[in-house]
């Protein structure tokens, strides 16, 4: 009898390791996702890729900036004339609940905007939600807080 009882407790606390590690795999899927994501949609905004930033950019898109807010078509026009120059990612945060991702990381880049270079100071981004349900995963709204 103690012998069933030892194997049971091994098998659950197998179990148990399995599921966790399975868990850990998951997470870090969609912590890598969601950074893609950003990189990726950096990495059009910095070559001026309009055709892909249309598609990725979805209708309902806000943006809010030191300088105001901006719908959709006010977003894409300001990408247009932004001459971003070098920049860097870091310190990504990547919450997925359901299909949505939403990330939240640090920017730090050399812009121009409305013909105003911006500071190269880091500032925090949020980006929410890339709806993974969406095979091109539009973005609805970004936020820049300078901090």
């Amino acid at each position: 009898m103690r012998r069933w009882r030892w194997v049971v407790a091994v098998a659950a606390v197998f179990l148990v390791i399995s599921q966790i590690s399975v868990l850990a795999q998951e997470c870090t899927r969609e912590v890598s996702l969601g950074e893609e994501l950003i990189r990726e949609l950096w990495s059009n905004i910095k070559v001026c890729n309009m055709s892909v930033l249309e598609k990725k950019i979805a209708p309902g898109f806000q943006s809010v900036h030191e300088n105001g807010a901006r719908d959709r078509e006010e977003e894409l026009k300001l990408l247009k004339k932004l001459n971003l120059g070098e920049y860097t990612l870091s310190n990504f945060k990547v919450t997925h609940v359901g299909p949505v991702i939403i990330v939240s990381y640090f920017a730090s880049a050399q812009e121009t905007i409305e013909g105003k270079r911006l500071s190269i100071k880091p500032a925090a981004r949020l980006r929410n939600p890339f709806v993974a349900s969406f095979v091109d995963y539009p973005l609805e709204l970004e936020r820049n807080s300078k901090g």
